[in-house]
């Protein structure tokens, strides 16, 4: 079997996939690399997506709802006067702790997100190495492709380490930012190489940029 069929592949642990819809939300905090889409279901947080400018929200919205299968959940507000705020849905508080943890880790006061999170936007070999990625690589260290590959026991995946990184629903709380090449260089980066750096520096694995 190819690493390009294991990429696709369902891991035989993960269930069947559901087909069901979830209730989900969306919102799109600042932050200091700009603004971040963040959405999140009833399971967890399920996706981030980099420079949510009004054009790329629009079409990071339009896909979760075919991916997911229905429109987004409202997120209720604050009830005026006395009167309490109605309950919030499971999905609308992970989502408020997700841009919680987020604002803390920018500000520098978090350095690991305990997030719930819901993988259903990856599956087989891709997932295999985000899991690994976010649950062995802490804040402030970085790891090589080919390291990457090692330890999911594929030696011989290592550019197939890179694929899954691109494609990662989850960047920032599963830091593919971490993961360099072995010689030294920095590697890609869906965010942009300039976001990488920005993400690296604030961990104090690069220097800060002078401007």
């Amino acid at each position: 079997m190819t690493i390009a069929e294991r990429q696709t592949q369902r891991d035989p642990h993960e269930g069947p996939e559901r087909r069901d819809t979830r209730a989900w939300a969306w919102a799109v905090p600042a932050t200091p690399i700009g603004p971040l889409l963040l959405a999140a279901t009833d399971e967890g947080l399920v996706q981030v997506v980099f420079h949510a400018e009004e054009k790329t929200a629009a079409e990071a919205v339009a896909r979760l709802i075919r991916r997911l299968g229905t429109e987004p959940t409202p997120v209720p507000s604050p009830a005026s006067g006395t009167a309490a705020a109605p309950a919030a849905p499971r999905c609308a508080e992970h989502l408020a702790e997700a841009i919680r943890q987020v604002e803390s880790y920018f500000a520098e006061d978090t350095t690991a997100f305990t997030l719930a999170l819901d993988w259903s936007l990856t599956t087989g070999f891709n997932r295999r190495v985000l899991r690994e990625l976010a649950a062995h690589v802490p804040y402030g260290t970085v790891v090589g492709y080919q390291d990457l590959a090692d330890r999911v026991g594929e030696p011989g995946a290592a550019r197939a380490v890179g694929v899954a990184m691109g494609s990662n629903p989850l960047p920032v709380v599963v830091p593919c930012h971490r993961v360099v090449e072995s010689g030294g260089g920095i590697g890609g980066f869906g965010g942009g190489l300039e976001t990488k750096r920005s993400l690296l520096a604030l961990e104090g694995v690069l220097p800060q940029p002078l401007f």
